[in-house]
């Protein structure tokens, strides 16, 4: 796609409780960020029109930047159509835009179901398809789920996705089992979550061989069972049948792309037009709406591929926590190609969900990340309060301490669940590497190996707004333990989902502004991946910063070291000799030299060991603890 020459750009994301407005304007250094507007998402009774909550974050956006963007005199006309654009465009001096773009959550995002004929295979690429396009997978689907047809049946009825993704089996195999699928779907007679008078949305992408037969199945029978034919002479169907290329055209080669395009086309076309306003929104935009999650998807995966980078990126908010992935990965000998998956842990969030949190992390597990003790009904009460009033924030070091303690957990939880997804394809037999040989079981499956990330990305409200930037980058650090050298960086405003959907439009624009308003860029961590006793030698380092001054040292096993002058901008040779019993990413006991980047925090030596080594006396854990804190400079006072 050509890139539109724009000089000043707005952008929304509707989200469920808040419609974020910001302003992009081109200036003599390029695109810059520069005015930032919000107003409550107006889905809901009373106004129940989405572009209403639009309109209110525009007018702050007016108010602060002094430029006059929407039309106010013509919006007000009584017989004006509602459908024509309300801004002034294009800009002209100080009045206004030049495009307008959005993205949406409201309403509750994306829900999906997605059907599969083996959970393990097929089943796990539409789930893979389904997250990739922006979605929320609310169960998987498969013949061998363990589920009678009845139960399937009263699944599917109960949870009234908004689409249902079917695949299964590969181009030119058997089309039996598909085909069952198919009919038993169409036994639930599904109906969709908004709107009453359209037909649910189905996209086909299994076996191109059993596609008649899957049409077959979705045509309305009477009650003898016959076809029921319409006004057109042509037989009335029960769904909207989109039959796309194969997910699994092969065993080993897994097609992902056709699917999640078709995915969030459905998204603007059919589930977004049901929702109060959005026909409206749908006219305005200069580009189509993106489902929240897959414009912070497509951000992230523009920004790997661009810097030819691996980029883990998380998105914690209050009900669910989102994590990305973008590798370069050996999918055979010989052979890369960059694989881009998205997870969502819909139980695990810091307000409406933090009781999972406790739940499945376990009080152990909570604990361990918190310096002092602290009574469990205490914690337990906090928990319930923090769920009943979500939008409340720590007013006590001791309360942010636990909340920071449950987003690690949050955060770990999340990930582990996103590696279990992020694998190699099922049913594939392939040879393993001497490496892949001796790797931990928990780490043999999945693509994701730490050693190779090189930028770790996180956003949500408990990383963005932490009251110190030292906070999130300990916060980032304990929960995914990255090895070796890696770049840390947090969303400043949560501004990433607005910069996707801009990718597709200006991918110049979206680049300049992630890196100079978007990310706040924490620094470089160098972890050593091993274990040891407490107090034996980890590595020696030496490091040469640009200003030409040097420092070197011995780490010892269960420290932690930060530079806290290396500041945004500087760069520095570090040269770390690691124990043999350790592993800074050329192989246990190899010498390593890397050039490394400043942030707001600094440059960290971790010499916890992977996993984080904490000592199973309480007592010396909190002193651990403690002194973690002291020198990462993340447990000073919110006043202080």
């Amino acid at each position: 796609m050509a890139e539109r020459k724009l000089d000043v750009i707005v952008a929304t994301d509707c989200g469920s409780t808040t419609t974020k407005a910001i302003m992009i304007e081109r200036k003599s250094d390029g695109y810059r960020q520069t005015f930032r507007g919000e107003a409550p998402t107006t889905v809901e009774a009373p106004f129940e029109d989405v572009t209403q909550g639009v309109l209110n974050a525009m007018q702050e956006l007016e108010e602060l930047s002094g430029r006059k963007i929407i039309d106010w005199k013509a919006l007000e006309d009584p017989k004006r159509d509602p459908t024509v654009l309300p801004f002034i465009t294009p800009a002209d001096g100080n009045d206004g835009v030049d495009i307008y773009i959005s993205t949406s959550s409201a309403g509750g995002g994306l829900q999906m179901m997605v059907a599969g004929v083996v959970k393990a295979m097929t089943g796990e690429s539409a789930q893979r398809a389904a997250l990739g396009g922006g979605a929320i997978v609310m169960d998987i689907l498969a013949s061998n789920d363990g589920r009678l047809p009845h139960e399937r049946i009263e699944r599917i009825r109960r949870l009234r996705p908004d689409m249902i993704l079917l695949s299964g089996g590969v181009d030119g195999g058997t089309t039996k089992h598909v085909a069952e699928m198919a009919e038993l779907i169409a036994a639930a007679d599904p109906r969709p979550r908004l709107g009453h008078s359209f037909q649910l949305p189905v996209i086909y992408a299994g076996n191109k061989d059993a596609k008649d037969e899957v049409e077959i199945a979705f045509q309305r029978r009477d009650e003898k069972k016959q076809v029921v034919i319409g006004k057109d002479g042509k037989p009335e169907e029960m769904v909207a049948l989109f039959p796309v290329p194969n997910l699994r055209p092969t065993l080993e080669e897994e097609n992902l792309m056709p699917a999640r395009a078709k995915i969030q086309d459905l998204f603007e076309e059919h589930v977004m037009a049901q929702a109060p306003g959005y026909d409206k929104l749908l006219k305005w935009v200069g580009a189509p709406v993106m489902p929240t999650p897959a414009a912070m998807g497509y951000i992230i995966q523009t920004i790997a591929t661009l810097n030819k980078m691996n980029v883990v990126g998380v998105d914690i908010g209050g009900a669910t926590t989102d994590v990305f992935s973008s590798y370069e990965v050996e999918t055979s000998p010989g052979v890369e190609e960059r694989l881009f998956n998205r997870s969502v842990s819909a139980n695990l969030g810091m307000s409406y969900s933090i009781s999972n949190v406790m739940a499945e992390a376990g009080w152990e597990n909570v604990m361990r990340w918190v310096p002092f003790d602290v009574n469990e009904q205490e914690l337990r009460d906090a928990i319930k309060n923090k769920m009943i009033r979500p939008t409340t924030i720590p007013q006590a070091l001791r309360s942010l301490v636990i909340e920071q303690a449950l987003a690690r957990e949050a955060l770990r939880l999340s990930f582990d669940q996103h590696k279990l997804l992020a694998t190699g394809l099922k049913g594939v037999q392939r040879v393993k590497s001497l490496d892949e040989a001796f790797a931990g079981a928990a780490e043999e499956d999945t693509f994701i190996r730490m050693m190779n990330l090189d930028l770790l990305v996180g956003s949500g409200g408990v990383l963005s707004h932490a009251p110190r930037r030292n906070q999130t980058m300990h916060m980032l650090i304990d929960a995914f333990q990255p090895e070796g050298f890696t770049f840390l960086g947090v969303d400043s405003i949560f501004m990433m989902p607005h910069l996707g959907v801009l990718a597709q439009v200006n991918g110049d624009a979206a680049q300049q502004v992630f890196d100079r308003d978007c990310m706040v860029y924490l620094g470089t961590v160098v972890a050593a991946k091993g274990t040891a006793r407490f107090g034996d030698p980890c590595f020696d380092y030496a490091i040469k910063f640009d200003d030409g001054t040097e420092e070197s040292g011995s780490m010892k096993f269960g420290e932690m070291k930060l530079f806290a002058d290396f500041t945004v901008g500087a760069e520095a040779t570090v040269t770390v000799k690691p124990a043999k019993k350790f592993d800074l990413g050329e192989g246990m006991g190899k010498e390593v030299t890397k050039k490394v980047r400043g942030g707001v925090v600094g440059l960290v030596l971790d010499s916890r060991g992977r996993k984080i080594a904490l000592n199973t006396d309480d007592a010396e854990r909190r002193r651990q603890l403690l002194k973690w804190g002291e020198e990462m400079r993340s447990l000073a006072s919110i006043e202080g």
